[in-house]
């Protein structure tokens, strides 16, 4: 089995900084891409940035400039540094990874975690 679990959500005041993290374990061969996504009430999960397995990145053009992705492919690890937070990054943030367990090398499945709270208000 794999789990994906995040870790870093709270309570921020707008301008300032959260980090998140979220760490893959498990019968994990490989891992491809991986990302985070979030979802606020009442609208549909959005991609947030992800990062391939060669470090290449892709962000939503309302965190570009403010959101930084990074990965650490040793702890199967990946981070997301979120600067200048504004009230509307407001929302559940959801990680997404791409596996190859060891049990079914054929196959890249996609995994989630269970989702941390970011919550932005003064």
């Amino acid at each position: 089995q794999v789990q994906l679990v995040e870790s870093g959500g709270g309570l921020a005041q707008p301008g300032r900084s959260l980090r998140l993290s979220c760490a893959a374990s498990g019968s994990i061969f490989s891992i491809n891409t991986m990302g985070w996504y979030r979802q606020a009430p009442g609208k549909q999960r959005e991609l947030v940035a992800d990062i391939t397995n060669g470090g290449s990145t892709n962000y939503a053009d309302s965190v570009k400039g403010r959101f930084t992705i990074s990965r650490d492919r040793a702890k199967n690890t990946v981070y997301l540094q979120m600067n200048s937070l504004k009230p509307e990054d407001t929302a559940v943030y959801y990680c997404k990874a791409l596996i190859t367990t060891a049990e079914s090398m054929a196959y890249i499945r996609m995994y989630w975690g269970q989702g941390t709270q970011v919550t932005v208000s003064s």
